[in-house]
C-alpha cells in the first residue's frame, strides 16, 4: 500500500472556498481508479493548515491521479488559495493498529 500526505496552509480568508472545494471533489478523489482511502485533518492549532491522507494500490495510480484532468481542474482551483507552498510525503505503511 502506498500512502500519501499533503500538508497545505492557506490565507485564513479562503478556508471556505477550499472546504466548498474538496467537498465537491472529495468523493471523486475517493472513486479514483486506485484510491483506496481518504481523510482531511485540520490542525488543532493552526486552522488554516489542513492535510490530506490517501491510500493509493500503487505509486503508478497516484501518478494517474496526479495527471488526469480532474486533479489538474481541482488542483488549479486550490492552489491560488494557498498562502505557502505546499508540502507532500509518499510513504509507505509498515504498521497498522486498529
Amino acid at each position: 500500500m502506498f500512502v500519501r500526505i499533503v500538508k497545505m496552509s492557506f490565507d485564513p480568508s479562503k478556508i471556505e472556498e477550499f472546504l466548498n472545494n474538496f467537498h465537491n471533489s472529495k468523493d471523486k478523489i475517493r472513486d479514483f481508479e486506485g484510491c483506496t482511502f481518504l481523510e482531511l485533518y485540520r490542525d488543532k492549532k493552526h486552522h488554516n493548515i489542513f492535510f490530506t491522507h490517501s491510500y493509493w494500490n500503487s505509486e503508478k495510480d497516484l501518478e494517474n491521479y496526479r495527471n488526469s484532468d480532474f486533479f489538474k481542474e481541482v488542483w488549479g482551483i486550490t492552489k491560488v488559495l494557498f498562502n505557502d507552498i505546499p508540502q507532500a510525503w509518499s510513504v509507505d505503511k509498515l504498521v497498522s493498529l486498529n
